[in-house]
């Protein structure tokens, strides 16, 4: 059985190194089309920090075959809509229209990546707007945290730098700085088209290609490759905030994206701060009333992960809200999780994957980065089974290899 029979999904690579991916879901009447770049933050040097999301901004400011009204429009005017986000590691352009509109949706989403003119005029206003941006992240405590850790988690690497840069960066950009890393970092061979929905992938195969007619592979493809992570030395940042809560991150570095337990990590991640039901929750807000927020996550990049946690609480708590927490954190290290307990979060967690695969634009881009990746396509039984997989040994050794708390990095908003 080939992956189309088997999964629905179907890939191809095109001439020019773009490559194409789509899951046809006929029973739908829209579609999700996203062209990623396997292009973020930690790809930019210093000087340009903050060029892949300043780049991501102006693309939409005119193309060479439309102007910015024109832009907004093309998507809107059918009851559609156009939007595009950066990471640390790939920068996404999407949109999502009735399943008519598959050849308006791919035709714009190339012509924002292969066709922008950066006019110098916008280029200028939008310093200013990104500027804005990064005000307003700074009025928010929770998002102005999570820089703050990773700069703290990742110091000295250029994943510890905010996607967005700094303000001294974002106004010494030029057109031509913007033109050259175009050139430099978008090119088709660290391309992906992704697209689910009511579509056949012979045609979106076809759109692509039309809409990418002048794209060539470049002559030493792929050869961009990521500084390798630093060595890791926990450490810890206090700042004082005009704020009414402290806001704290207790985090350390955790599995890349490849990695083997990476499932055994989504659901030891479930069991201690995935929803209300969480030994976090359970415990530090329910039964000492700590906290009104907290949570626990994992991210996972090609290369490194963290894991960690964020609660916000009353400044006089953090100290006590801490130890809470690596309580919690040493009960799944000292004690087997019991067959129930996980059971139930094996349950809660296949039942949120499997509601998130409802919408169209989380298939796309589970579709885009698996592609990025390099990762084997898997039905949704194959996901379920591998789930089901985990006992309660591999979590209690994955939490023994992550929960020290003497390798735990920490980061505190104080109000004050």
């Amino acid at each position: 059985m080939n992956l189309a029979e088997k999964t629905g999904i179907e890939t191809t690579e095109l001439a020019s190194g773009v490559r194409v991916v789509t899951e046809r879901l006929p029973s739908m009447r829209s579609i999700s089309v996203g062209l990623w770049v396997a292009n973020g933050s930690r790809d930019e040097p210093a000087n340009l920090s903050g060029i892949s999301h300043f780049i991501e901004h102006m693309v939409f400011k005119g193309t060479r075959k439309r102007r910015t009204h024109h832009i907004a429009q093309r998507m809107e005017a059918v009851g559609g809509y156009l939007n595009a986000f950066t990471s640390k590691e790939y920068t996404c352009y999407y949109a999502r229209a009735l399943d008519e509109h598959l050849e308006r949706s791919v035709d714009i989403v190339c012509d924002l990546v292969f066709n922008p003119t950066f006019p110098e005029r916008e280029v200028e206003k939008e310093k200013d707007v990104v500027v804005e941006e990064m005000r307003m992240y700074d009025d928010v405590p929770e998002d102005l945290l999570f820089d703050r850790y990773e700069g703290v988690l990742f110091d000295g690497h250029s994943l510890a730098r905010p996607v967005i840069g700094y303000p001294e960066t974002v106004r010494s950009f030029s057109q031509s700085d913007l033109f050259g890393y175009l050139e430099n970092r978008y090119t088709p061979d660290r391309i992906v088209v992704a697209a689910a929905g009511n579509l056949t992938h012979a045609r979106v195969v076809r759109l692509v290609e039309q809409a990418l007619e002048k794209a060539e592979r470049p002559p030493n493809p792929s050869s961009h490759a990521r500084d390798r992570v630093n060595g890791y030395t926990p450490k810890h940042l206090i700042e004082n905030r005009p704020i009414q809560q402290a806001h704290l991150v207790l985090g350390t570095r955790g599995l890349d994206i490849n990695d083997r337990r990476r499932m055994t990590m989504s659901l030891l991640n479930t069991v201690l701060g995935g929803g209300m039901s969480s030994r976090l929750n359970q415990n530090i807000r329910e039964k000492y009333g700590y906290c009104y927020h907290i949570y626990s996550f994992a991210n996972m990049l090609s290369d490194t992960g963290d894991f960690g946690v964020y609660m916000a609480t009353d400044g006089a708590k953090v100290e006590r809200s801490k130890k809470l927490i690596f309580r919690e954190l040493d009960k799944l290290v000292q004690k087997p999780m019991s067959r129930q307990k996980l059971s139930q979060a094996q349950s809660q967690l296949k039942g949120a994957l499997m509601l998130g695969l409802e919408s169209l634009s989380n298939r796309m881009m589970r579709l885009g980065r698996m592609l990025l990746y390099d990762q084997p396509f898997r039905t949704l039984d194959e996901i379920i089974g591998s789930i089901e997989a985990v006992n309660e040994t591999d979590l209690q050794h994955l939490a023994a290899d992550l929960f020290d708390p003497e390798q735990f990095s920490s980061a505190v908003l104080m109000p004050g």
